[in-house]
């Protein structure tokens, strides 16, 4: 998929631009320095039409995500609501992938960043699974990354921001060039963190365990998955998880808006569960697609149905 190869309408600081006009300077301040904010968000086909799942946790977190760097957003927070679900129903889509991001323009180049304006822009595309069809069924491998270990006083990992990111593709690049689908990142004291663009769970003896929220994004998807798991009668504790741990785990899974719920089979060498996605793990999947369609009454009001425009 070539992105600005893409057709459609994308919504730019208040007007809707095709989506081969949505251009920007190479002198843009956000592409030479990261200092942007960005969100993922997704929508889903329900027996209702397109519905976007946890539209407003996303948008309050984009703007959380902007006060963490210093950036005022010019919009108010139901402006990018309303933006979200219009350019899915302008792309006509049933299944979305959507991307409010902020950022600084090309009005002065510099560290200091003054005089600048902030932009915004939501865009929205058909997106599969993030890591296959093949992989959310049948589960990942995922390989345990030296680099880069993170330190909660050296990054702003409660913010989604663009530069946090390269990190992560270093990560993820190390696992792939080893043969796996996807790495598994550490802390400065060897503690577990998450993926490259996911939160982690690990299951023992019917107990949930996943990181502390110091050096990890809190995912939505992990926030939704905790509370799915507590709904059940599951135990749900953060904590430290030391590798150790996860290679002697009943199962694992990453969570996250592209990643979804996926299984992991086998983190470096040690095979989770037989190589076989867990039980537990299955049924916490099966209750997260059924309710991001609409299934399940009580979890509607994570639902923000979209009208056509």
């Amino acid at each position: 998929m070539i992105m600005s190869d893409l057709k459609g309408k994308i919504w730019m600081d208040g007007n809707l631009v095709e989506w081969s006009d949505a251009r920007i300077h190479v002198l843009t301040h956000t592409l030479h320095y990261g200092t942007g904010v960005f969100e993922g968000v997704r929508a889903y086909e329900t027996s209702k039409g397109p519905a976007i799942f946890r539209l407003e946790d996303h948008t309050n977190r984009l703007f959380e995500s902007a006060e963490l760097i210093g950036m005022k957003i010019p919009f108010h927070a139901s402006v990018l609501n309303d933006a979200q679900s219009e350019v899915v129903a302008l792309n006509e889509l049933n299944n979305a992938y959507i991307r409010p991001m902020c950022f600084y323009g090309s009005e002065g180049m510099g560290l200091r960043a003054d005089n600048l304006k902030v932009h915004a822009i939501v865009a929205a595309w058909d997106w599969g699974s993030y890591l296959g069809d093949d992989k959310i069924l049948n589960g990942i491998k995922v390989k345990v990354t030296d680099f880069p270990k993170r330190c909660d006083k050296s990054m702003i990992y409660k913010a989604k921001a663009t530069g946090n990111y390269l990190y992560s593709m270093l990560a993820l690049k190390d696992a792939l060039n080893s043969g796996f689908d996807e790495a598994l990142i550490l802390d400065i004291d060897n503690n577990v963190n998450e993926g490259s663009g996911e939160n982690f769970f690990m299951i023992i003896d019917n107990t949930f365990y996943t990181p502390k929220d110091g050096t990890v994004l809190n995912g939505i998807t992990r926030q939704t998955i905790m509370e799915i798991a507590s709904d059940l009668n599951y135990k749900v504790e953060e904590k430290d998880i030391s590798v150790e741990d996860v290679k002697s785990c009943d199962e694992a899974f990453f969570t996250g808006t592209a990643a979804e719920v996926t299984p992991i089979i086998q983190v470096d060498d040690k095979k989770i569960n037989n190589g076989k996605p867990g039980k537990i793990t299955k049924q916490i999947q099966t209750i997260y697609f059924d309710l991001i369609r609409g299934k399940i009454e009580r979890y509607n009001n994570w639902l923000t149905y979209i009208k056509n425009v």
